[in-house]
């Protein structure tokens, strides 16, 4: 997927349906020139709802369309006849979107699940037929209730991608690297920052033809809570994640200083983040001796680490059990 395709972004102008009015009819027929009321109920206006659809993998399909409006309800007729509802407007999403009021910021809904449904705008009731206003005093009633107007209230969409193992580390850490060798995943490999615009998804294959879903997330910077780099852009994709995999180079400067780095941008964005489980990964090791790597082990973050290079395939399989057991630590916490 290009990144000119992924949109995990969109403001959207929301109208339900207005309800259709109740009817004021009189029963009329050859031997019957005055009969009672029979106006029926108008329909009701048609809902904005939004629905999951694990089809989808973005929003672009929804940049370009500014305002969806459903139809309105059909007025009541004679012999007590009720309106047509209003056709409802069915906005698919992939999973991992909520929405937001976009005027307050309150996140309303989340769609995890496929199939799931979530009424964004309920459409306006349609008004009640001069039947229900008679009485015994009022034998006639020459009324009825018009229909409730629709609502209109502008929502944001936002996607965070949907994975077990998310990797999280600076750009040009390798990350794009291990996802193409673990994975059937090809994200764009380069030499330079920010070459990874977009999450990319990755099904990594495990023993017993089992396997998890792992994310490539833009790389992180220092001051990305403050929108530097990529910004917070790509940051929600990562509170989605089970399990956060920190990957370094292993011919970093200073390991754990970039691990607290990284940490702390988590922190500052979501301090919810850090109740996630975690695991480091020393990337380039292929680089190191049994010398270095001893030495690069005293000064290590107290979290569970491994040594891998995605060149030699060093540790592939040792990081596949370690992030299999944290995944099921997760699950049944």
């Amino acid at each position: 997927m290009s990144s000119s395709n992924f949109v995990d972004y969109v403001k959207i102008c929301c109208r339900s349906g207005k309800g259709g009015a109740g009817s004021k009819h009189f029963f009329r027929d050859r031997l019957n020139s005055k009969g009672g009321p029979d106006g029926g109920d108008g329909g009701n206006g048609g809902d904005i709802i939004i629905k999951g659809n694990q089809q989808l993998w973005t929003l672009l399909h929804l940049k370009y369309k500014r305002h969806i409006i459903a139809k309105p309800g059909a007025p009541g007729g004679s012999q007590l006849k009720h309106g047509a509802n209003g056709k409802s407007k069915i906005i698919e999403v992939p999973l991992g979107t909520i929405t937001k009021d976009a005027d307050s910021g309150e996140q309303e809904h989340e769609i995890t699940e496929h199939g799931q449904t979530a009424i964004l705008v309920a459409g306006g009731k349609g008004g009640l037929g001069n039947d229900h206003f008679k009485s015994a005093t009022n034998r006639a009633p020459r009324y009825a209730q018009p229909g409730e107007k629709g609502q209109e209230f502008w929502k944001i969409m936002e996607l965070k991608v949907l994975a077990d193992v998310g990797l999280v580390g600076f750009p040009n850490a390798g990350k794009s690297t291990l996802l193409s060798v673990v994975s059937a995943a090809k994200p764009e490999i380069a030499n330079y920052p920010f070459t990874t615009l977009e999450p990319n998804l990755g099904i990594v294959s495990y023993r017993d033809s089992k396997s998890f879903v792992m994310a490539d997330i833009p790389g992180i910077i220092e001051g990305a809570h403050k929108g530097k780099g990529l910004g917070i852009r790509f940051l929600r994709h990562i509170e989605r994640n089970s399990v956060l995999l920190f990957l370094i180079p292993a011919d970093s400067d200073d390991i754990r200083k970039e691990f607290e780095i990284l940490l702390d941008e988590l922190k500052l964005y979501n301090p919810e983040l850090l109740d996630k489980n975690r695991v480091l990964a020393i990337s380039k090791s292929d680089l190191l001796d049994e010398e270095l790597t001893a030495e690069i082990e005293l000064d290590l973050p107290d979290i569970p680490y491994i040594f891998i290079s995605a060149i030699t395939n060093t540790g592939l399989i040792g990081l596949k059990d370690l992030l299999w057991e944290h995944l099921n630590i997760c699950e049944y916490e």
